[in-house]
Parts: C-alpha cells; structure tokens; sequence
C-alpha cells in the first residue's frame, strides 16, 4: 500500500476530530504499543528522559488519562472538559515509504473550555506516524507549547 501526502494530511485533521469529539477510546486505537506523547517544558528541549516536561506519557499513562476523563466517578470531570483544536494544514516532513515512516509538523490553536473556565494554549504538535498493517499509526506525539515556560493550570484534555 502507498501512502499518499493527502493520506498523511487527512490522517491528522482526522485525529484532532477524534479529540474534539470526545472519541478517546478510538484516538487510543491510532496509536503503536510503544508510542509515547510528550509535551517538553522547555523551548526546543531535546531530552524526555532527563529533562523536566509538562507531559511525558507512554500508552499505560495515555490509558489512565482517558480513563480517568471517561469514567463515571471523575467528579471532577462533572460537567467534563471539552476542547477544540483549530490547526493550519500539516506540512508533511517526511516520507520515507519503504520504512513506512512519515513525520509531520502542525501548527494549531488549542482551546479547552470547562464550566466558565476557557483557556487557549497556540502550538506546534509534530507527529512521527508509521504504517502498520496497511494503516497509519501514531508512533511519538510532540506538542510544543509557544508558551511552554509560562505558569498552567490543569491541562484536562490532549492537545
């Protein structure tokens, strides 16, 4: 199977939807088992392992959170956060078909609304995707925040 440029596209505007939808069990699904979400705390931070970020999660920890955001004794989440992700078309970095490997680079403005409280957060989210068994998956999510060294509150959902 070839993968196509709008492939890579589509695939991505297909994600933030998922999100914007509150479908996480089926966001879950988009990612391979060793796949892991960062968000450095650092501008240009090269290091997860040694490095202090805002969000370093494998899919045990990106299980937990869609459990936690879905489950019924999430007081918290009572009413629950919703989001909305309006992104600039992807660049595509990267295609490398015959390692099945395709990395893409998205520019987007994250808005998360809960109760009176809404907050907007501009971003770039680099996705490193692979194909496997003819579909693309999420292998690492990188989300830089424009404003990664400022002082947050929770950050509900997934940007």
């Amino acid at each position: 199977m070839t993968i196509t440029r709008d492939d890579v596209i589509d695939f991505i505007y297909a994600e933030a939807r998922m999100l914007d939808e509150g479908r996480f069990d089926e966001w879950l699904a988009l990612w391979l088992e060793d796949g892991h979400y960062w968000m450095p705390l650092d501008w240009k931070q090269t290091d997860p392992l040694h490095v202090t970020s805002l969000l370093y999660e494998d899919m045990f920890m990106l299980r937990l959170r869609v459990q936690r955001l879905t489950g019924a004794r999430t007081f918290s989440q009572k009413p629950k956060s919703r989001c909305h992700h309006v992104i600039q078309r992807p660049f595509v970095d990267e295609m490398d078909h015959d390692a099945g490997r395709y990395v893409t680079n998205t520019s987007m403005h994250y808005v998360e609304t809960r109760l009176d409280d809404q907050f907007l957060l501009a971003l770039t989210a680099t996705h490193e995707l692979r194909l496997l068994d003819g579909a693309l998956r999420i292998a690492n999510k990188r989300v830089d925040l424009l404003n990664s060294d400022a002082a947050f509150g929770n950050i509900q959902l997934l940007p």
